[in-house]
């Protein structure tokens, strides 16, 4: 019974931080039509952002929970700058050519913003336990568990909750939407889509920049560690269906139980589940199971 609850909490916090990070890949997808591999750049500038001033701050003398201030700070900083600077420079000037041209820029982007992690940081690991420490840790079902790693519960629901409102309650949701179900009519009542496409991009970004900066603590930060998680919230978002928060909710949560499992059960074959569960959805729904319906054009 013990192993069970420690599988489901592992696979509640493991699924979180892929929520956080495929929330922001699959908003940008669903309205700007991107398939954006950069968004693991901005998921590992997120962490090596975070690590370095986390660990600079406690240097100074500042307390363990300044670090929360610099984590939401990181994302923030990071997502805007990139995604302002990808958008403007690289995306802008292929919003009209095929897609397979947009992600093969995307990938190119993704690999530049690794290289100047190790030119900027360098090649050894970043540590900053620091939040982790200040909140300490708590027994849940017999298990001890550290405080910090269970906060990923309510961060993933307050990124869930703020996208739903934010999609289905506010004028900006409704312009999304809008654009979403066709651009072309969406430019003719005058919505000026390329101002969403921005806000759209650095909203994905700084979500993406959040996922890794709220992991950072809990990892060692070093070349190359985004390399996984952006290749399971591809799977999440595939999952899910491009395009759905709630999708990419229950992808996160299939995939995070699953890897849980088989890392206790059988680590062996801790990717191939996730895999074959993703090639088994493929079969039977191409789209993905919640991917949002198309407008039908007469």
């Amino acid at each position: 019974m013990q192993l069970l609850f420690t599988i489901l909490l592992d696979g509640l916090v493991y699924a979180s931080y892929l929520f956080i990070v495929a929330a922001g890949l699959t908003i940008i997808f669903g309205v700007m039509k991107i398939l954006n591999v950069a968004h693991g750049g901005f998921y590992a500038w997120g962490a090596y952002t975070a690590a370095y001033f986390i660990g600079s701050a406690s240097e100074m003398g500042f307390p363990d929970w300044f670090g929360f201030l610099i984590i939401a700070g990181s994302a923030l900083a990071v997502g805007i700058v990139l995604g302002l600077l990808i958008e403007r420079i690289v995306l802008r000037r292929l919003y009209d050519h095929e897609e397979i041209l947009i992600v093969l820029a995307t990938f190119g982007v993704f690999l530049i913003l690794e290289d100047l992690i190790l030119l900027i940081f360098g090649v050894n690991p970043y540590f900053a336990y620091q939040p982790m420490v200040a909140l300490g840790s708590v027994e849940v079902g017999g298990i001890f568990r550290d405080v910090y790693s269970l906060t990923l519960f309510g961060v993933a629901l307050s990124v869930a909750a703020g996208s739903w409102w934010m999609l289905t309650r506010t004028r900006w949701g409704k312009l999304i939407t809008a654009v979403i179900h066709d651009r072309e009519m969406a430019l003719i009542v005058g919505i000026n889509v390329r101002r969403l496409f921005v806000v759209t991009f650095c909203a994905g970004a700084v979500l993406g920049a959040l996922g890794g900066a709220y992991i950072a603590p809990t990892v060692s930060v070093a070349p190359g560690f985004a390399v996984d998680v952006i290749v399971l919230s591809f799977a999440v978002v595939v999952i899910g269906g491009m395009g759905s928060i709630p999708g990419a909710l229950i992808g996160a949560l299939l995939v995070g139980l699953l890897r849980a499992l088989a890392v206790h059960k059988l680590p062996e074959l801790e990717l191939f589940v996730i895999f074959l569960v993703m090639s088994a959805v493929l079969i039977v729904r191409p789209e993905g199971l919640f991917a949002p319906a198309k407008a039908r054009k007469i």
